[in-house]
């Protein structure tokens, strides 16, 4: 045994809050689960264990002293992506995996500099550029076969999005997830196919040594590059900078912008249905973005 752990009360609650009973299932077997693994890869713990809403992050070092981290999650139809889509990227934008176990998702990851993180940069606009440079070097990537498609959750959203209206109370914000839906159906037929991350925030970008700065924890997936700017305009909202932020992201990535647009709206059609479906109000900010991104396809 090279070690153990306790689980972050804050993991727990995220996961009975997500994932209720698998939650609860993989939160009781995470310090067997973890010490298992310290033992099959030989790894040594070297600091306090960080995590997110889904993983445990483990600080670890290999039998020749290689630093690393031991991320522990539920291995569902995002998480199981992660390991296909950073063995393509290969390092090239995107943290390096070194191993990989199949059947649960656990991985082993080389360690970046997690007191260096893209939110900890006082210019906003630096690092909204920052992640679409990044976004440039992983959608030259193809998305391989059996890896989930745009085109599929672009086809769910649209059959949900009448019953989701109907539940929608303003009249104002009900115009505004119905035009978002009539834009993604202009769309939905070219889905696009390229290995997207979904999820690059500020927050999912470290520095390394190797590198200025690295994206991790990708939710992948197989589609247009305008589905990936999203969480660039909602990160550290704000109203005025919409505009702006996706002209320059769509410069960077040299994006058709009535495109990207219309597969921003998807993003923003996915988190209004998330909401209505789960009861919750509708996200002021993603209606905002809706509404700040009429006319920009010049």
């Amino acid at each position: 045994m090279h070690g153990v752990i306790d689980v972050p009360a804050e993991l727990a609650a995220t996961q009975e809050k997500y994932n209720k009973e698998a939650g609860r299932a993989f939160i009781a077997a995470l310090p067997d689960l973890t010490a298992s693994f310290l033992q099959r890869w030989n790894l040594r713990t070297t600091g306090t264990p960080m995590h997110g809403v889904s993983a445990l992050v483990l600080p670890v070092d290999r039998a020749d002293g290689t630093p690393a981290v031991l991320k522990l999650q539920i291995r569902d139809h995002e998480s199981e992506g992660e390991p296909v889509a950073l063995r393509l990227w290969n390092g090239d934008g995107a943290v390096r995996l070194l191993d990989h176990d199949e059947p649960t998702g656990t991985m082993l990851l080389e360690r970046l500099d997690a007191s260096r993180m893209l939110a900890h940069q006082p210019d906003v606009h630096e690092g909204v550029l920052v992640i679409a440079r990044l976004l440039a070097h992983l959608h030259t990537t193809p998305a391989p076969e059996g890896m989930r498609r745009l085109g599929d959750i672009a086809r769910s959203m649209l059959e949900r999005t009448p019953a989701a209206l109907d539940r929608i109370p303003d009249p104002a914000a009900r115009r505004l997830v119905a035009d978002c839906a009539a834009a993604v159906r202009e769309v939905a037929d070219e889905p696009g196919d390229r290995l997207l991350h979904w999820d690059l925030h500020d927050e999912n970008v470290l520095a390394a040594d190797r590198a200025p700065w690295l994206a991790i924890d990708p939710k992948p997936l197989a589609g247009d590059p305008g589905f990936d700017l999203w969480p660039a305009l909602a990160n550290n909202f704000d109203a005025d900078d919409v505009a702006w932020r996706f002209d320059a992201m769509t410069d960077v990535l040299a994006l058709d912008r009535a495109r990207a647009r219309a597969w921003t709206y998807g993003r923003v059609l996915q988190n209004c249905l998330w909401e209505t479906e789960d009861g919750r109000p509708l996200d002021e900010a993603d209606l905002e973005i809706a509404r700040r991104l009429r006319g920009r396809i010049r």
